[in-house]
């Protein structure tokens, strides 16, 4: 009779578990998916970054035509056709 207990005690016991296990498959995928969202942030910062520099850039090329200074690049193909 006790050894009979004993196993449902046991079988119990050891059913249990599952909730620990649910918990830890749950962590698991909301790691993952921290991670997926930190690495995606990290590009978009990096746009961010990119896009800035490039803002920066033009941002001295209008203080140099308000100073006065001629256009650097390519010249433009397109011709003023005054009719």
């Amino acid at each position: 009779m006790i050894i009979k207990h004993l196993k449902q005690m046991w079988t119990w016991f050891w059913s249990t578990t599952t909730i620990d296990e649910q918990v830890e498959e749950k962590v698991s995928v909301a790691k993952k998916e921290v991670k997926r969202r930190v690495k995606r942030v990290k590009q978009e910062l990096q746009d961010v970054k990119d896009a800035s520099e490039e803002v920066l850039s033009q941002v001295k090329d209008v203080a140099g035509a308000v100073k006065g200074s001629k256009r650097k690049g390519r010249k433009s193909n397109k011709t003023v056709n005054n009719k």
